[in-house]
């Protein structure tokens, strides 16, 4: 019997290419992580880029309806809306009165907060003032209230006959408000002061408590001055906070609008948020294309400018015991006239405004008890009231729009929370630097973008169909959406902060023992950083459910928020309504930053009168 004794042909061995994207297959099957980084780096770029990219294009490209007044056919570069914006016979109308108009604001807003914050901070952490501990935490109150409350409530008080429906406490009391003093920069001023003091109070209070003392003590025992003391040791020290507390006021007082819009309007007091909002209600979408680049602009200068500054103040840095840095001044007689200042504060800016309000919504005349009625609340049929016609808690309006407010905010505030988490383990896990630098930087770029500004331009990329998406404007997904982006900055820096917390021994224990990468996630991940997802989801819920300047942009008849339901009530001149329903955000906004507090164990004003 014959036997084959030829052996049987060798497999040619796999060509290199195939070996590789074998073994990348199977690296990937396990730790999906540079997968990962680049879908976020794809969902990013348009979601984040791709706007600013949008808006930017539409500058410069001739729109439908303009080619008759620039000569020239749609769809072309053209140079027409920067010349209308800047150059044309109303170019002060669209852009250099708003211009100063908004500097003005900004600055005496900021002059303002630096005064009442940095005179409370002073207080609450260097001095032996009474009830510290209480002033800390309850000065920081007006920063949980929607801007626009102060604005409602000085109209309760100041509003005069030149705005048309119910006139304000003085004007029905016989006293004429003149309308400096009823719309315009002194009141816008006043009311954001009271809004972003606490901004000042935080930074310069927690950079108060830093500075040792000892320095100080020195000083004086070698015969400086209390001014030279200032002047050489405290003032070099606290430039870190002032200026961050100063570019910080000015970024946010650059991007809102429910103020400038309440005050401003009835005297066409115009600044660059409400114009904005004006050039794309009337459709002009390269001239609010020009608007909004100038605005994202200025917002990323004006942080930039902080980091400039925190880089060169680096150098001022103390080291001293932690007892010498809580050592308190003896304000002596002047203990009581501090906590009277503090006090008055807190009054003007949380209890005068929010029990002006509350008395507004339950009088038929401004603020006279005589007059007490519940109809603004509960009654079935308000007379004269036509596009609103029955109290707040009887009809469908508000809770239709509180529905839309809690599902819009809270599934964007879920998505922001993941996204940021996602991004921190991607961040400090993966293995691609190139990635890990652009998701990082990225993340936070909408944080230099004024809300506003930053809503214009997602409206410019989703308000028309491109490529397989269609338009999305009107849609609760662009809400979600934008609303999500606008919040990534704080996630992801909690998420990246988290991860580089945790070291990597449970998860590859976990691996080692046959887990894959989702179990890791779902058993080891989610479950350690709960703590961060917490924080990431109730401090974006928080800040959406009062925000305004980026969903009056993109809400419709449809998708009514609580936030457009105030401003639509305001624009109608219900203002008894429209107080009600800011009342309501208050109190949940309210609600939900003690729930956070309690969750997070942690507060808004830690450090501060401790």
């Amino acid at each position: 019997m014959a036997v084959n004794t030829r052996r049987p042909a060798e497999r040619p061995p796999a060509p290199p290419r195939r070996r590789r994207l074998v073994y990348r297959l199977r690296v990937l099957r396990h730790d999906p992580t540079a997968a990962l980084g680049l879908i976020l780096l794809i969902l990013l770029a348009y979601l984040v880029v791709a706007p600013l990219v949008a808006v930017l294009s539409d500058a410069f490209r001739l729109q439908y309806g303009d080619g008759v007044h620039a000569g020239q056919q749609p769809g072309e570069w053209t140079g027409y809306y920067l010349w209308r914006v800047f150059r044309s016979q109303i170019s002060g109308l669209l852009f250099w009165e708003p211009l100063l108009n908004t500097l003005v604001i900004a600055v005496g807003t900021t002059l303002f907060a630096l005064v009442v914050g940095g005179g409370t901070a002073w207080l609450v952490t260097r001095t032996n003032m009474p009830g510290r501990r209480w002033l800390a935490g309850a000065l920081v109150v007006p920063y949980m209230l929607p801007s626009w409350t102060f604005s409602l409530a000085w109209l309760s008080l100041f509003k005069n006959e030149r705005a048309g429906g119910q006139v304000g406490f003085l004007q029905a009391q016989g006293i004429r408000t003149p309308d400096w003093l009823a719309y315009g920069a002194l009141p816008i001023i006043v009311t954001l002061g009271l809004h972003y003091y606490p901004f000042v109070l935080l930074l310069v209070g927690n950079a108060l408590r830093r500075i040792d003392a000892q320095l100080e003590d020195s000083a004086r025992i070698l015969g400086a001055p209390q001014r030279t003391v200032i002047r050489r040791i405290v003032i070099p020290l606290m430039l870190p906070a002032l200026s961050s507390a100063v570019l910080l006021v000015v970024g946010r007082v650059l991007g809102t609008f429910g103020t400038p819009y309440v005050l401003g309007l009835p005297a066409d007091y115009r600044v660059l948020s409400t114009g904005l909002f004006q050039a794309i209600r009337d459709r002009s979408t390269g001239v609010a294309s020009v608007l909004t680049t100038v605005i994202v602009v200025i917002g990323v200068l004006i942080v930039l400018a902080d980091t400039r500054m925190m880089r060169e103040h680096r150098r001022f840095v103390t080291v001293g015991g932690r007892g010498a840095m809580d050592r308190l001044g003896d304000l002596r007689r002047w203990r009581w006239p501090a906590f009277a200042f503090g006090l008055l504060a807190f009054t003007v800016s949380v209890v005068v405004p929010v029990l002006t309000l509350l008395l507004s919504t339950v009088t038929r005349t401004p603020l006279d008890l005589s007059t007490f009625t519940l109809d603004y609340w509960i009654a079935e049929r308000l007379p004269g009231a036509v596009g609103f016609p029955h109290g707040v808690l009887r009809g469908s309006e508000l809770w239709e729009a509180a529905w839309n407010s809690l599902r819009i905010v809270g599934l964007a505030s879920l998505i922001c929370a993941i996204a940021g988490l996602l991004i921190g383990y991607v961040v400090v896990r993966g293995t691609a630097p190139r990635v890990a630098a652009f998701l990082r930087q990225v993340s936070f770029l909408p944080y230099l973008i004024p809300g506003i500004a930053f809503a214009a331009a997602s409206l410019s990329l989703f308000a028309v169909a491109r490529g397989p998406l269609p338009a999305l404007y009107g849609t609760t997904f662009l809400l979600i959406l934008v609303m999500a982006v606008t919040h990534l900055p704080y996630s992801s820096r909690s998420g990246i902060a988290a991860m580089m917390q945790l070291g990597r021994e449970p998860e590859e224990a976990a691996q080692i023992a046959g887990a894959s990468w989702w179990q890791r996630m779902r058993r080891i991940i989610f479950p350690i950083q709960k703590g961060a997802l917490v924080t990431g989801v109730v401090l974006p819920f928080v800040s959406g459910l009062k925000e305004l300047s980026i969903v009056i942009m993109l809400t419709t008849t449809g998708t009514q928020l609580l936030t457009t339901l105030s401003i639509g009530l305001v624009d109608y001149g219900y203002t008894q309504l429209a107080n009600a329903v800011v009342l309501m955000i208050a109190l949940i906004s309210f609600t939900m930053t003690y729930l956070t507090q309690r969750l997070t164990k942690s507060s808004l004003a830690s450090g501060l009168g401790g």
